[in-house]
């Protein structure tokens, strides 16, 4: 069982940065892809950013392109996202996940595809 434990959400103003963590414990997060997902008031939860640890891959939506980054420490168990020239339409709760690593490979980019999730944070974006 993983737990995951998202911190770094807060209210920013259109342009600014953030950078959101996510704490992974009761499994070692390097048999993991870990991502990120949010979700806006009304609206169903989407895709991000994931990193596969097997490939050492990345993934991002077009939305967040150039944008975002994410990045893992293993040693730390922790996945982050950095956020750059955050807008308005950028305000979700942020949620972490948690894919373990098994062939075949599953997607990155799909809810269903993951086996954990953290509780999320709130990231708010002012005009």
């Amino acid at each position: 069982q993983v737990q995951l434990v998202e911190s770094g959400g807060g209210l920013v103003q259109a342009g600014g940065s953030l950078r959101l963590s996510c704490a992974a414990s009761g499994g070692t997060s390097s048999s993991y892809t870990l991502g990120w997902f949010r979700q806006a008031a009304g609206k169903e939860r989407e895709f991000v950013a994931a990193n596969r640890w097997s490939r050492g891959t990345t993934y991002y939506a077009d939305s967040v392109k150039g944008r975002f980054t994410i990045s893992r420490d293993n040693a730390k168990n922790t996945v982050y996202l950095q956020m750059n020239s955050l807008k308005p339409e950028d305000t979700a709760v942020y949620y972490c996940a948690a894919q373990y690593e098994a062939l075949p490979l599953r997607v990155v980019n799909r809810n269903g595809a993951y086996d954990y999730w953290g509780q999320g944070t709130q990231v708010t974006v002012s005009s």
